[in-house]
């Protein structure tokens, strides 16, 4: 099975960098985060593996946190948008 992978550099949040990998079909095998809360981006990574990138797209799009005008799971989703143009390696 061919797989897409990215690293991609986060801003205006606390967590650092996401690692995304996905199959050639678009489905997300792991994601990591490097910084943030810990037990909520594990949970967040659990529950978007296995699913398609273009439904966990709509779910996490543009949600806030606090006063930042992105969040981890916004930037997932730019990290995912990048991943899905990707070609397969």
């Amino acid at each position: 099975m061919k797989t897409k992978h990215i690293m991609y550099k986060t801003t205006g949040m606390c967590s650092q960098m996401i690692d995304v990998t996905a199959d050639e079909n678009n489905i997300i095998q792991q994601v990591f985060f490097l910084g943030g809360c810990n037990g909520n981006l594990q949970g967040i990574s659990q529950l978007v593996r296995g699913q398609h990138i273009d439904d966990v797209l709509p779910r996490l799009n543009g949600i806030r946190c606090g006063t930042k005008g992105t969040s981890c799971p916004d930037q997932l989703c730019r990290a995912l948008e990048q991943l899905k143009n990707k070609e397969a390696e």
